[in-house]
């Protein structure tokens, strides 16, 4: 199915894993957690007891690093039950300083595509997690010259973007989101009526992933930033 774009005058952007490199980072800490764990746990019960954690824990501190930072803390007390030590509490702690401040990865021909798009359409970041981080990784990402507006939301639903829409005062029928999750950045935004095009990312937390039965055709799926140009 050939989708029309012609009427699409402002185009959003996820940030994480759409334009910078993010959930690698978080795998990769979770990796160091369970080492850290090991004499408690085996690894997959040290993964799935922390990601129940985290779970519980996203209407209290939302989506981002420092919640993260949190729930490991909360997870190693749980399942050492209150006899993992200071020090090792102190690397935990040291495991999210590093993820707040390892340098953005760009994705390939990030800004080589927003260059081609600056001057067609209306730009602007729409993502979740930590406001603070996430102004830290645009301001570093060299990409703030590019948006005109950037927005950090606490969740990305039918509600949150029907929201901003009318408050940024864009038509559904003009809006056009890119993103890597299907969950957050694609089938919310095709059933409000906009477009959406889909660029799936390698790794993918668990939350965000769909069931087939849950999913629709009313988006394209390219396989790289790259690759919309010749959808617009």
């Amino acid at each position: 199915m050939e989708i029309d774009y012609s009427m699409i005058k402002v185009i959003g952007f996820d940030a994480d894993d759409t334009l910078w490199v993010n959930e690698t980072y978080f795998r990769e800490t979770e990796e160091k957690f369970a080492e850290l764990l090991d004499a408690y746990e085996t690894k997959n019960k040290i993964d799935q007891e922390l990601f129940k954690v985290e779970i519980k824990n996203l209407d209290l501190y939302g989506y981002g690093i420092k919640g993260f930072m949190l729930s490991m803390i909360e997870s190693a007390l749980d399942i050492s039950n209150n006899k993992i030590s200071q020090a090792t509490i102190g690397e935990i702690l040291n495991l999210g300083k590093k993820m707040i401040s390892h340098p953005v990865e760009l994705l390939e021909g990030v800004k080589e595509v927003l260059e081609q798009l600056k001057d067609k359409y209306r730009l602007i970041v729409l993502t979740k997690g930590d406001l603070l981080d996430q102004e830290r990784k645009l301001e570093r990402s060299g990409l703030s010259e590019y948006f005109h507006h950037v927005e950090v939301l606490s969740d990305k639903k039918e509600e949150n973007y029907l929201n901003l829409l009318d408050h940024l005062k864009i038509d559904v029928k003009e809006f056009l989101m890119i993103g890597n999750s299907l969950k957050s950045d694609v089938l919310p935004i095709t059933r409000i009526g906009a477009q959406a095009i889909h660029i799936p990312f390698h790794t993918t937390w668990q939350h965000e992933e769909v069931p087939v039965e849950e999913q629709n055709n009313n988006y394209l799926t390219v396989n790289s930033l790259k690759d919309i140009a010749s959808h617009l």
